[in-house]
């Protein structure tokens, strides 16, 4: 699969944990691998297990609700801990006491008031599978990773799905195309 340039984010509900008050870390899981998720009606996707391979050394930041001025961490920094593991990328963020926003979240975490986590990528590569029964199935097999969030509610329906239905569309067009031509060439052999 060629390249896209779209940037993707993926929401999902996760545990968070809070740990420390006199140091204070908000960690979970912010992709979970070979879990199927349904997109929208019939559009299905997983992470596979290698997706993060390479993409950790880049420079990520940790951020409340995709939203570049709050900056909770930064892995450059030493303030982001990335890794993947047995369940999918895991992240370790530092809490900043000093910043009230931070500081902030990291209360609401601890409520349970905040439960989702995010990330924010570009596809390098992926599988995809269109299946008989009308369902498509996507593999995200490799990622640029951008940014993890620790979001109030899921961001997807606004930047996945669109995306990914713009490639469902073309694959019907493709195959509708493609019947044509097979009838075209029936009809050619009956006359």
């Amino acid at each position: 699969m060629e390249h896209r340039n779209e940037r993707q984010i993926r929401t999902m509900p996760c545990v968070l944990k809070t740990r420390d008050e006199q140091n204070p870390v908000i960690e979970g899981h912010f992709a979970v691998f070979d879990v199927e998720t349904e997109l929208y009606h019939g559009v299905f996707e997983t992470i596979d297990r290698g997706a993060f391979d390479g993409a950790l050394v880049d420079d990520v930041r940790a951020l409340i609700n995709h939203d570049t001025t709050l900056v909770l961490g930064r892995n450059k920094a030493g303030t982001l801990e990335l890794a993947t593991d047995d369940i999918g990328l895991f992240g370790s963020i530092r809490i900043n006491v000093a910043d009230t926003d931070a500081m902030n979240l990291y209360h609401r975490v601890q409520r349970g008031d905040v439960t989702q986590c995010s990330f924010g990528f570009d596809i390098l590569d992926e599988d995809s599978e269109y299946r008989d029964d009308g369902t498509a199935h996507f593999k995200i097999k490799k990622v640029r990773l951008y940014e993890v969030s620790v979001c109030t509610f899921p961001a997807y329906p606004d930047t996945g799905v669109t995306a990914r239905m713009a490639q469902i569309e073309e694959h019907k067009k493709r195959a509708l195309e493609a019947w044509k031509e097979k009838q075209k060439e029936r009809l050619k052999k009956w006359h």
